[in-house]
Formats: C-alpha cells, sequence, structure tokens
C-alpha cells in the first residue's frame, strides 16, 4: 500500500490530521521545510510530526517526509493526459480509440522504466544467470504475460517454469539453486504470499514484480521492480497498464541475461532457430540471408 494511502486511512488525533492535512495541501511545498516550521504553520508540536511517523511505522518526520514526496514525485510524473483505468470513453472513434492506447502503452514504459533501481537490474540479472531452474509464481492472468518470456529463455538454454498448479509443491521442491519470480500487483494476494516463507526456508531469491510501496511481497523478495501503479483492483476498463509493465520488465531481465554472454547466446539462438524454423516470406524486410549471422 501507498504511503498516501496509509495517510488517508490510519485513525489520527485532530492535530496530527491537521498535519496529515497539510501536507496533502502543500505537497511539493514542504520539500525545503523542516519540521518546526510545519509545526508552526499547523499550530502543532514538532513532537506531533514524529507521532504521525510513527503511527504509520516509519523512524521519524525526515523518512515520512522523504518517501511522502518521492509518492508526489511518482503520482506527479508521466500520466497526465490519460486515465490509466479510463484511457478511453464511449464516443471515442475506432482510431482515436488506437491512439490512445498508444498513448498509454508509451506512458507505461517510461513510468516503469523510471521505477527500475541499477542495482536491483544488476543483481537480478546475475541471479538469473546463475540459476539452474527459473520458476515463476502468480496468478493464471499474469502468467499468461510470461510465457514470451518463457519462450525466449529456452531459446537461449535456459529452463523455466512457469508454475500454474501445485504451487505449494512447486515452491517445496525449490533450493538456492532455483530463482523464483514472483509477480503480484498487489503484492497481498494469498495464494501467492503463502508461498513465500517455503521459498525463503529453501534458501530461494526471489525476485518480485509488484506495486509501489510496501506490500508483503516486498518483506521476503531479494530484488524488487515496480510495476507502473496507476489502476484500481477493478474499476477500470482493463488491466492495460500493469499488463504492459509485467511485459516491458519480463523483456528487460531477458535482454540483460542475454547480453551476459551476447555472442554465445546469439549463435546458438540463431543456429537452434535455423534447424528447426523452416518458414519462407517474400517480405524482402523478414528474408533471411544464406550466411552466417555470428
Amino acid at each position: 500500500m501507498l504511503l498516501t494511502e496509509k495517510m488517508k486511512e490510519n485513525s489520527f488525533s485532530p492535530a496530527e490530521k491537521a498535519i496529515i492535512d497539510y501536507m496533502f495541501d502543500e505537497r511539493e511545498n514542504i520539500h525545503d521545510k523542516t519540521a518546526k516550521q510545519i509545526a508552526e504553520e499547523t499550530y502543532t508540536h514538532p513532537s506531533t510530526l514524529i507521532r504521525v511517523a510513527k503511527k504509520l511505522r516509519l523512524n521519524g518526520w525526515i523518512e515520512l517526509k522523504n518517501i511522502f514526496m518521492e509518492e508526489i514525485d511518482y503520482l506527479n510524473s508521466h500520466f497526465k493526459d490519460i486515465d490509466a483505468n479510463y484511457p478511453f470513453n464511449e464516443r471515442d472513434s475506432a482510431l482515436t480509440i488506437a491512439n490512445k492506447m498508444a498513448l498509454l502503452n508509451q506512458m507505461t514504459i517510461s513510468d516503469t522504466l523510471s521505477l527500475i533501481n541499477h542495482d536491483e537490474l544488476q543483481k537480478a540479472t546475475d541471479l538469473l544467470n546463475q540459476a539452474e531452474e527459473i520458476k515463476i509464481f502468480s496468478l493464471s492472468n499474469n502468467l499468461l504475460l510470461c510465457h514470451d518470456f518463457k519462450s525466449q529463455m529456452i531459446r537461449i538454454g535456459k529452463k523455466v517454469n512457469l508454475c500454474t498448479v501445485d504451487r505449494e509443491h512447486e515452491a517445496a521442491s525449490c533450493n538456492s539453486n532455483t530463482c523464483s519470480i514472483v509477480i503480484s500487483y498487489t503484492g497481498e494476494t494469498p495464494t501467492i504470499t503463502g508461498l513465500l516463507p517455503m521459498l525463503k526456508k529453501r534458501k530461494t531469491p526471489i525476485i518480485a514484480l509488484t506495486s509501489i510501496g510496501d506490500n508483503t511481497l516486498t518483506k521476503y523478495a531479494d530484488c524488487i521492480f515496480r510495476i507502473t501503479t496507476r489502476e484500481k483492483l477493478y474499476s477500470k476498463i482493463g488491466s492495460f497498464s500493469s499488463n504492459d509493465s509485467i511485459s516491458f520488465l519480463l523483456d528487460v531481465l531477458y535482454g540483460c541475461v542475454f547480453s551476459k554472454d551476447y555472442k554465445k547466446n546469439l549463435s546458438y539462438k540463431i543456429n537452434i532457430s535455423k534447424y528447426y524454423d523452416h518458414r519462407k516470406s517474400s517480405n524482402k524486410v523478414m528474408e533471411e540471408s544464406n550466411h552466417d549471422h555470428v
């Protein structure tokens, strides 16, 4: 859950509520303000700001302000001209819908890219590259997005298993040579979070794909990648943005693993494809040359 959501849901005293209302009213303007300044402007005591932070399970005012500002910056970026939940309306023509869907996709990719951390990406790449087997745990709708990732990884000699049934037994059969990818938009789906203690017990690295903010999944994960977090759970036309975000993250992970041994992987992939793929095309763009690529 986002910190900004917790701030709206928690039970606060009138003085504490005054500080929270002030933060939402001022938003970016609190960036350079001290606890003393905010206390004076809200007619409260600086210790009240610390109490607010503690109620939100944070260490103090500085951490509260920093996380609040990060979330406000994120929520203010990218998605200014389109609603991820309702990217088109009933009056839009077919071509208008196509253009709006393209815009949503572009914004989603930019948004997801901005959330990728270099060190997390490097660590995840090493874990996937070194793993003897990669297991993906998620609900069936998300696993559908993973088939292309599995296919691509198999084409460079990596073993990938989409755990569609018997998830508990799949988790129990993992070990330190397995790498798990766990995908959950909320990070709180019981059928998925219930697997996490077993994965930890089996010393299996966990790469999490989930929304921004803290949740159960992030507490167990070794690497965290954030899915674009703009959609409601069900008040929406479709899961366009979150699906595009997950697919992009999987493409990035595949690309980074591929690059660990670029020439070897490219040669292996092309040679296997040449052996099994006998398709022909009259389109010059798709036409393969007879000479070796690598």
